[in-house]
């Protein structure tokens, strides 16, 4: 095998959830008195909060309103949209998969740590999944890579080593400045495959990736799909 470890998102990748999360920053905003239309705030899903919010609306995530509306973003996100998430076509498949193929599944998510455990649920990922990094383990979110560096540490990889699969242009900017090769999956909602230049590899969902393993960059390193 040319890798050890396959780094996982899960926002959009395992778990259709990209517009609930916008959605949710929208419900959070318009309580805090501000007005944001969801097609301003669904193409920044994928950042984490800290980038987010003040791309969306110039308030700093961490200042003081800014971690007000961050928490409740966050209570929203859990109460009204977690309970009616599901799996994006094939996810638990694909872990099996790679799991049965002696790889190491490792989380590499911008998600809040106290809603991973509930996404990896809706995903049939708990059993699956050998360690995570979110959020929480580092202090700036994609596009930068340092959650990419926790998810290699928790391998105990190189970048050489490993392979990312995720849903947006930011999970591909920080794979690749960390140096790990980034496999893209439509599912998450992006809009034209250019979003995903410079992806190794690009498959509908992750029941397409499995479809297709064989011709996939697990078996034929940095080859293109279809």
């Amino acid at each position: 095998m040319p890798y050890r470890a396959v780094l996982v998102d899960v926002d959009g990748t395992l778990v259709d959830s990209n517009d609930a999360h916008a959605r949710a920053w929208v419900d959070a905003l318009a309580e805090g008195g501000r007005r944001v239309a969801f097609l301003r705030a669904r193409p920044l899903i994928g950042m984490g909060s800290d980038k987010l919010l003040p791309a969306l609306t110039g308030i700093p995530a961490d200042s003081p309103e800014g971690e007000r509306l961050v928490s409740l973003r966050n209570e929203i996100f859990r109460r009204e949209y977690l309970p009616t998430l599901q799996p994006t076509r094939g996810a638990q498949r694909l872990l099996e998969w790679l799991r049965d193929d002696r790889l190491q599944l490792i989380v590499a998510t911008s998600a809040k740590p106290e809603e991973l455990e509930g996404l990896l649920e809706v995903a049939g990922a708990t059993r699956l999944i050998d360690a995570a990094s979110s959020s929480g383990d580092v202090d700036r979110s994609k596009p930068d890579p340092d959650i990419v560096h926790a998810a290699l540490d928790k391998a105990g990889c190189d970048p050489h080593e490993a392979i990312f699969i995720g849903d947006t242009p930011y999970d591909i900017a920080a794979g690749s400045r960390a140096g790990v090769p980034v496999i893209a999956l439509r599912c998450g909602g992006w809009w034209g495959d250019r979003a995903f230049r410079g992806a190794v590899a690009i498959y509908d969902d992750p029941d397409d990736l499995v479809d297709n393993y064989l011709l996939s960059p697990f078996k034929r390193p940095l080859a293109l799909s279809r």
